[in-house]
């Protein structure tokens, strides 16, 4: 049996919790459409147990939530279809309640919060998401803060800033760690000297972890800031250096990133998401540090060298 089940558990957060859940010794279940990229990552942990399900079956749902006491949620969608985000939370909700699902734990992002309205975004921040992916992210924790509130499962969210780690393919900074190995240039999105902030993917499992085990942290939203503010130019200064070279960087601003949209469908989705660069979502976490006492961080210096060695590698 396994009590803790982590739904979209392929992608790279998904990775760092059962790290963490084997570090732990604890048994888990991952769940996902595609066995073949669930046996890759987990097929050879004798801990995880591999659950292929169909979300849009109410009985798979049921299936792969049977026997659950904690769901973290991971599930993702194609960057062009946020609109799935909460059909897919209602499908999972739907299931997990029927089963018996005590508590889900939503990895979720920056995005309902809209512009930034403070230097510093606390949780009491207000959530006013002008974008259609705020929207639907906003949409989908509103159906997971109603069944708290309704009684029928605890309900908790972990809000993260953009990621990176190593091989994490889907970080913002891929495309810089790839160019630094192989010498190339690297092509990043601009402008590139405001603040910004960036968790370390191998950081995030033990804190989602914590914070499910914690009674007094459902019915709330959580943030999970980075180690500090950072420019992707001092970024790519690091990582360059690594590679005993200067920085050789190909920066594109918004308007060029709309004219590459009209033939690239995902660099067409960062159009609208392009604020975050401009007025970036900078996070206060001190309620999640009073929360759960130890929050480690991996300092910039440390995380881009440890990445930068794996992409190597």
């Amino acid at each position: 049996m396994s009590e803790i089940a982590l739904f979209g558990a392929a992608g790279a957060i998904g990775n760092s919790i059962a790290a963490a859940l084997r570090e732990q010794g604890q048994r888990y279940r991952v769940v996902g459409r595609n066995r073949a990229e669930l046996e890759k990552s987990f097929g050879g942990d004798p801990l995880a147990e591999i659950v292929t399900w169909n979300p849009d079956d109410p009985a798979s749902v049921r299936a792969a939530c049977k026997g659950v006491g904690t769901l973290i949620y991971l599930i993702g969608v194609p960057y062009n279809h946020f609109e799935l985000h909460p059909v897919l939370m209602q499908k999972t909700l739907d299931g997990a309640i029927a089963e018996g699902v005590a508590r889900l734990v939503l990895v979720g992002t920056v995005y309902p919060y809209g512009r930034p309205q403070t230097a510093k975004v606390t949780e009491e921040h207000p959530r006013e998401p002008h974008t259609f992916k705020g929207q639907k992210r906003k949409e989908q924790e509103e159906i997971l803060l109603k069944a708290h509130r309704e009684g029928r499962i605890a309900a908790t969210i972990l809000r993260l800033p953009d990621f990176y780690g190593p091989k994490v393919e889907r970080s913002f900074l891929d495309r810089l760690f790839k160019a630094a190995v192989s010498g190339g240039t690297a092509d990043m999105i601009g402008p590139i000297d405001r603040p910004h902030e960036f968790i370390f993917v191998p950081d995030v499992g033990p804190v989602v972890l914590a914070l499910a085990a914690k009674p007094e942290a459902y019915g709330k939203w959580w943030n999970f800031a980075g180690p500090g503010a950072i420019t992707q130019r001092e970024v790519a200064a690091q990582v360059f250096a690594l590679a005993g070279r200067k920085p050789k960087l190909r920066v594109v601003g918004k308007t060029m990133v709309r004219v590459i949209g009209l033939f690239d469908p995902f660099m067409r989705e960062l159009v609208e998401m392009h604020y975050l660069i401009t007025e970036p979502v900078l996070m206060d976490d001190t309620a999640l540090h009073r929360l759960l006492g130890t929050v480690r961080k991996t300092p910039y210096d440390e995380g881009i060298r440890l990445t930068y060695e794996a992409y190597k590698s």
